[in-house]
């Protein structure tokens, strides 16, 4: 055996090598891919699932739980097509059977009392992490820019709506203790709150209501005679803002069109 066919056997050897490790490498990069994509997918339904039943049902439209379900059922969809090791199948159907529910107006949430700053913070993280899957949606090309306007709109409005109705609340109870200067306050923080979505009309009615409620407890610690008429005026301003973003007689008033 002469020295070129040593040559040419070494260069082959050498050839075969680099390509059966660079096969490895990339089958081994593959595998690592699927897996994050596995993973990334997974996340994505969970904190889809997540949001869907831990945010109050007084914040959840049908619009928002749709989304949400959409969201869900994707990532099932790409968990699927991974082949991944998961139940997706029997997630994806009990996905749809609530889509179902949610389209036919039966799927009902309780909705939950904001009476301390604790709970008031989560629910903000919650809806922010809302706000965050909303906008990946809409990069994604998974949501054309009217709803993502919308939508995201709305969110941002419920996370001002959070921390007014703490104050809202405090405001209850300072009432009910007869101290009108701090029910005052309240008032006044729960309206800057919601003040900070100007541009939403819900938003901007509940703050008139707001005002008008600070100008009834401002002449009622000045007037001992008007405490009964303020209470009927609080019973009302309280039924209307426990229910008015699902009430069409406030969207009616404020002109809110979805």
């Amino acid at each position: 055996m002469d020295t070129v066919t040593i040559v040419l056997i070494l260069a082959a050897l050498v050839a075969a090598s680099i390509i059966i490790i660079v096969t490895i490498q990339m089958r081994e990069r593959a595998k690592i891919e699927r897996a994050r994509r596995i993973a990334a997918q997974e996340d994505q339904y969970n904190r889809a699932s997540r949001l869907l039943n831990e945010i109050p049902g007084q914040y959840l439209t049908a619009d928002l739980k749709l989304l949400m379900i959409k969201r869900m059922e994707e990532a099932c969809r790409d968990l699927n097509s991974l082949n991944a090791s998961l139940p997706t199948r029997q997630w994806l159907e009990t996905t749809q059977q609530l889509k179902s529910q949610i389209l036919e107006n039966t799927d009902q949430r309780a909705p939950v009392k904001i009476d301390s700053p604790e709970k008031s913070n989560y629910v903000k993280e919650l809806l922010q992490s809302l706000f965050k899957m909303i906008e990946g949606m809409h990069k994604a090309g998974r949501l054309d820019n009217a709803a993502a306007k919308k939508n995201l709109k709305y969110v941002l409005f419920l996370i001002h709506k959070t921390h007014a109705d703490l104050h809202v609340f405090q405001a209850r109870d300072f009432v009910r203790q007869n101290q009108i200067r701090k029910a005052i306050h309240a008032y006044h923080l729960a309206s800057t709150e919601l003040g900070k979505s100007k541009d939403h009309p819900l938003a901007m009615k509940a703050v008139k209501s707001f005002r008008t409620r600070i100008k009834e407890l401002e002449a009622m610690s000045t007037d001992g005679d008007k405490a009964s008429d303020s209470q009927e005026s609080q019973s009302k301003l309280d039924k209307e803002w426990d229910t008015f973003l699902h009430d069409d007689e406030w969207k009616k008033k404020a002109d809110y069109d979805e």
